[in-house]
C-alpha cells in the first residue's frame, strides 16, 4: 500500500475536500477535518494542513493536487545526508519500530534509552501529535507532547541510573556497549508489547558500525538482527526514531529534575566549564560520594571539580 501525504493551504484545502465529497466517511481520530475512501484510496485531512492519501491510487490522488511533493521524494532528500544502511524505497511510509539514546554526553544525569513502533496508519496522527526531529524541538515542547505520544504508540523507556552506569563502567564497558544493550533492550520490550504483529523494519540511530553493534552484544541472551537497519540522523528518516527521542529526552530531563532536587541545584547539561563549577560546589556541601552518585564519574569533569574544591 502506498502512502503520500501533501500540506494545502486555506486557499487549497476547500476544492480537495468538495471534490471528494461523494466519498465521504466519518473518522473519529484526533486532527481529523474529513475523510473519504474512493475504489482504490482513503483521504485524510488534518487540521494542519496535511492531506494523507493511501491504498494503490495514493500516488494519483495525491499528484492531482500536489504533483511535484510526495513522502517519498522528501525522505529521499532527507537521507541524502545520513550514513548507514540504505533504507527502501518510500521508507518514512512503512510501520516501523524506532530506538534512540541520550544522555551520553552529560556529566549529570543518566543515559535514557527509548524505543517505540509507529505502524502506517499512525504515521500522520504521530505527526499531528507534534513529532518532528528533536533537535528542532523545546524541552518543554517535548515535555508538552510526550503523554499523548505515549498513549497512541507502543514504547519502551529505560533509564540507566548514575549508580549502575559507574558499576559497569569499571567493569570495562564502553558507552558503546552500554548503548548497544540498551537498544537491544528496548526493542525486545516493544516487540513483546506488539505480538503477534511484527515491524515492516527497525531503524537505530547508528552510533556504531554493525559490526561492532553486534560484538558489543555477543554475551546477550537474546539479540534483536531480524530487518535491523542502522542510519545516522534517523530521527529524519521515520517518524518512530523522532518519536523514540522525544520520548528518551524527556525521561532524561525528569531525572535531571529529580537530581537537581535532590542536590539542591539545578544540574547543568553537558560537560562544560559550568558543570565543573556546579559539581565543584556539590562536593564542598555534600561530599565526593554524593557527587559520585549523580555522575558518571569517569567523565574529565570529576577530577577538574575535584582541582576546583581543593584548590587554596
Amino acid at each position: 500500500m502506498s502512502n503520500q501525504v501533501i500540506v494545502l493551504n486555506e486557499n487549497e484545502m476547500p476544492k480537495v475536500l468538495n471534490f471528494y465529497e461523494q466519498n465521504k466517511i466519518t473518522r473519529n481520530a484526533p486532527g481529523v477535518i474529513f475523510a473519504a475512501k474512493t475504489a482504490d484510496t482513503s483521504i485524510t485531512a488534518y487540521r494542519s494542513g496535511k492531506v494523507l492519501f493511501q491504498g494503490a491510487g495514493a500516488d494519483r490522488e495525491a499528484a492531482r493536487w500536489s504533483p511535484s511533493l510526495t513522502p517519498s521524494t522528501a525522505a529521499k532528500t532527507k537521507s541524502s545526508a545520513a550514513k548507514g544502511d540504505v533504507l527502501p524505497e518510500n521508507f518514512a511510509t512503512l510501520s516501523v519500530i524506532g530506538s534512540d539514546e541520550t544522555g551520553t554526553g552529560d556529566f549529570f544525569g543518566p543515559i535514557t534509552e527509548a524505543a517505540c513502533f509507529v505502524s502506517r496508519d499512525k504515521i500522520e496522527l504521530v505527526r499531528e501529535l507534534g513529532v518532528k526531529d528533536s533537535k528542532q524541538l523545546t524541552d518543554v515542547y517535548m515535555q508538552q507532547i510526550a503523554e499523548d505520544l505515549k498513549q497512541v504508540v507502543p514504547h519502551c523507556v529505560l533509564t540507566l541510573n548514575n549508580d549502575k552506569y559507574n558499576e559497569i563502567q569499571k567493569k570495562g564497558w564502553s558507552q558503546g556497549k552500554i548503548k548497544a544493550v540498551l537498544h537491544n533492550q528496548a526493542i525486545q520490550q516493544v516487540l513483546e508489547q506488539m505480538q503477534p504483529e511484527l515491524p515492516e523494519y527497525i531503524l537505530i540511530d547508528q552510533f556504531a558500525e554493525r559490526r561492532i553493534y553486534y560484538n558489543h552484544l555477543k554475551n546477550e541472551s537474546t539479540i534483536i538482527r531480524d530487518k535491523v537497519l542502522f542510519s545516522t540522523k534517523a530521527e529524519n528518516l521515520h517518524v518512530s526514531v523522532a518519536t523514540a527521542s522525544i520520548l528518551a529526552r524527556v525521561a532524561f530531563l525528569e531525572e535531571m529534575d529529580r537530581l537537581s532536587a535532590k542536590a539542591g541545584v539545578t544540574l547543568p547539561k553537558g560537560a562544560g566549564p559550568k558543570v565543573d563549577q556546579i559539581a565543584c560546589q556539590i562536593i564542598r556541601k555534600k561530599g565526593e560520594p554524593f557527587l559520585h552518585s549523580i555522575t558518571k564519574v569517569h567523565f574529565a569533569n570529576t577530577q577538574k571539580a575535584l582541582k576546583l574544591a581543593y584548590k587554596k
